[in-house]
């Protein structure tokens, strides 16, 4: 984990997202906690539980941008779920305890990603040794060495093959330097390869992913199949080096180290958790959203989570909540869950001048994801500042009339305003388009005008 200080993480995360100040300092806040928790004795470690954060405000505001950048930034295990996909204990769908099985499923990737910078270079060495292996046994290797002639090995005499031994030797020399300067790179050749056998109803899928459990479980009743594909020597190395830096790898310290990272760097981010609070019915979906909440307050609490790897404390893992809160409020959850998110912030709603920041700001903002994706047909955009200005009016109009759906109102604008360019730039070769509030009004005006219209449209 990288020790930021909470000013280097705002301002690591205005680089990307705009405004919400208070939201930036309470996320800094409580990672550098995590930094600080880390350098105390163990004893007291076990005393300090993260300060869980709840964020209120409208959809499109940055929750969940703030998150996931955050994770991005610390390098620790995050994951991200919707309280909407999971159901109470009994019911069709999934329970809350898989929410901490991914956290760990996305430390194991960490860790993987770190053991295998320190195996990458054994891993190579013993793929270039496979490839001559495979390709000496699969070549004619006078096409090699012209000294290299077919014999029987039982007319051979010692001397002889002492011989053959040594051209092989330097065969495989001369091999070894053709494919360090890539001269067999399109070469093909046969490499034994395995594949996982699962049965037809796992290959199929369906709409919920399969549980790890199950998959270990087929794992281990469904052999691996041994085959051989034809493929370049390009394409073999690439899937050597993948064998064999899995194979380098120890699996046991891979998941202790998951284990470890994730119970005490570990971050869950859980989205619209408002809409999990019960509306005060006893029938219908509210009584599984209430016994969602009553199946994550253990969960946020701490308690002992069984994975496939080892079992997981939950104590020390920070949760940050996240809901628009429109139709409820904080309140109506339940209070020993409430209790569990102490630090509340507010995200406020989007203004004109936000609106304005967002297109200019951000490193990649959208004005220059479509800049970049247009000048891969030679056509240069130019927003003029009128333009930018006039295209967050509407965006803010728009919010304000109809459904507040935030930044997210920033992409339909500007699709609606890029629509012909968009259409006929391959045909319009090298050239510059300037974009002008005349430009923006033409596109939209009629569209917000008509209220019904834009409520489709828009």
């Amino acid at each position: 984990m990288r020790p930021l200080t909470p000013r280097q993480i705002v301002e690591e995360l205005n680089r990307h997202i705009v405004g919400q100040d208070a939201a930036k300092r309470a996320v800094a806040i409580a990672v550098r906690n995590r930094w600080r928790r880390q350098q105390l004795p163990d004893s007291l470690q076990k005393e300090i539980t993260p300060k869980n954060i709840l964020m209120i405000g409208p959809t499109g505001v940055g929750k969940t941008e703030i998150a996931r950048r955050l994770a991005e930034l610390t390098g620790a295990p995050f994951v991200k779920v919707e309280a909407t996909k999971y159901t109470e204990v009994g019911y069709v769908g999934r329970d809350v305890e898989s929410m901490v099985r991914e956290l760990v499923q996305n430390a194991i990737h960490l860790v993987q990603q770190q053991e295998r910078k320190n195996v990458e270079d054994k891993a190579r060495k013993q793929v270039e040794e496979q490839l001559l292996d495979l390709l000496i046994g699969q070549s004619d290797l006078s096409e090699f060495s012209e000294d290299w002639s077919v014999e029987e090995e039982e007319e051979e005499s010692a001397a002889s093959r002492a011989v053959r031994t040594s051209r092989r030797k330097k065969i495989r020399e001369r091999l070894r330097t053709m494919l360090a300067e890539g001269k067999l790179e399109e070469r093909r050749i046969e490499v034994p390869v395995e594949q996982k056998a699962f049965p037809p109803f796992l290959v199929a899928g369906g709409s919920e992913p399969v549980d790890l459990e199950v998959l270990n479980l087929f794992e281990r009743l469904f052999p691996k199949k041994q085959s051989r594909r034809l493929m370049t020597v390009a394409e073999a190395r690439e899937y050597l080096f993948e064998k064999e830096c899995d194979a380098l790898i120890n699996p046991a310290k891979v998941h202790a180290e998951a284990i470890r990272l994730a119970e005490n760097l570990g971050i869950i981010f859980i989205d619209e958790i408002d809409k999990i609070v019960s509306t005060g019915t006893l029938h219908g979906p509210d009584v599984s959203r209430e016994g969602v909440q009553r199946d994550l307050l253990p969960i946020v609490e701490g308690t002992t989570i069984h994975t496939r790897y080892g079992t997981v404390n939950t104590d020390h893992i920070l949760f940050i909540a996240a809901g628009a809160f429109h139709r409820s409020k904080p309140s109506d959850l339940m209070p020993e869950l409430q209790g569990r998110f102490p630090i509340r912030v507010e995200l406020s709603e989007l203004t004109k001048a936000d609106f304005i920041r967002i297109l200019k700001e951000p490193e990649n903002s959208l004005i220059r994801q479509y800049q970049a994706l247009l000048r891969t047909e030679g056509v240069e955009l130019v927003f003029e500042d009128d333009a930018i200005e006039a295209i967050a009016e509407y965006a803010y109009r728009v919010n304000q009339t109809t459904q507040n759906i935030g930044a997210r109102r920033l992409a339909t604008i500007l699709e609606r305003v890029l629509e012909d360019i968009n259409f006929s730039a391959a045909e319009l070769g090298p050239t510059t388009f300037v974009v002008t509030r005349q430009y923006v009004e033409e596109r939209l005006h009629k569209l917000v005008q008509d209220e019904d219209l834009s409520r489709f449209i828009l």
